[in-house]
């Protein structure tokens, strides 16, 4: 883990994002997906920058661009997994 990243925000990023993952993952509906990318988008601008910046990988639209969304939705939950 790194240093500037307190281990609450990871606990917290994780189980926000995990729940809201799993509900995206099998929704059939078009306006649920669409506000779990809004809550996500959401959730972004304040969390953990460090942490942040972490997931992104450099990616400034990282989790906020509905064409990768799922994909990185996916990708940020397996990360912090490995931070746990």
């Amino acid at each position: 883990m790194t240093m500037n990243i307190p281990h609450d925000a990871i606990e917290t990023a994780y189980s926000f994002f995990h729940q809201k993952q799993r509900i995206y993952q099998f929704s059939t509906l078009s306006w649920q997906k669409d506000d779990i990318e809004m809550a996500i988008a959401d959730y972004v601008e304040s969390m953990n920058e460090d942490l942040y910046a972490r997931l992104a990988k450099g990616k400034p639209d990282f989790l906020r661009d509905h064409r990768r969304f799922a994909e990185e939705l996916l990708d940020a939950v397996e990360q912090l997994e490995q931070l746990l």
